[in-house]
């Protein structure tokens, strides 16, 4: 589809959880449609990927424009494909491929892929990388984002003990590096 209408009220399945689970495949706009109107169920659907938030009740014009302001966005901000010396990063499909093999990246895996690529060059910090992959409150958990780069640097890396892309900058955090 397009564009997604979510109610948060589904009937056998907590709303937050299917707008999480869309967000794993399920790249176009989101608009939850809800009667919960407490700052941190908005906040939490937000942050969970959600373009827009509509408490209910509410009137059909301001649906309407939301819809399509949410269809405006989604079309102007086409994400670029982006190659790196035989790694292939499609940002609109989540498709990532080394040497026209297709990886199998976990959702964090990719985001975190997908986080670094997009700033070839700049040091990320460990604290920056946690809080944009992971969330607020994760900001301290560094054993998470070992983890990760070590899972990704086998996935994409030539050779992961030495590696091209992610390049770790003592003390400080990643830096993704486009190679040649």
């Amino acid at each position: 589809p397009t564009l997604i209408l979510l109610d948060l009220g589904l009937p056998d399945i907590n709303g937050h959880l299917v707008l999480r689970e869309l967000r794993h495949w399920y790249n176009n706009p989101i608009i939850i449609l809800s009667v919960q109107n407490g700052e941190e169920d908005i906040v939490q659907a937000l942050d969970k990927g959600a373009n827009d938030y509509l408490l209910k009740p509410f009137r059909t014009g301001e649906l309407l424009a939301r819809i399509r302001s949410a269809l405006r966005k989604a079309t102007g901000d086409a994400e670029p494909v982006l190659e790196f010396n035989g790694l292939i990063i499609d940002l609109s499909s989540r498709i990532v491929r080394k040497n026209n093999d297709q990886l199998k990246l976990t959702s964090t895996e990719y985001n975190l892929l997908a986080l670094m690529s997009k700033n070839d060059g700049k040091v990320l910090t460990h604290r920056f990388l946690l809080k944009e992959v992971w969330g607020p409150g994760y900001e301290n958990q560094s054993q998470y984002l070992r983890v990760f780069i070590a899972q990704l640097r086998k996935k994409i890396e030539n050779n992961p003990n030495e590696p091209q892309f992610i390049i770790t900058e003592s003390g400080v955090g990643y830096r993704f590096v486009a190679g040649e």
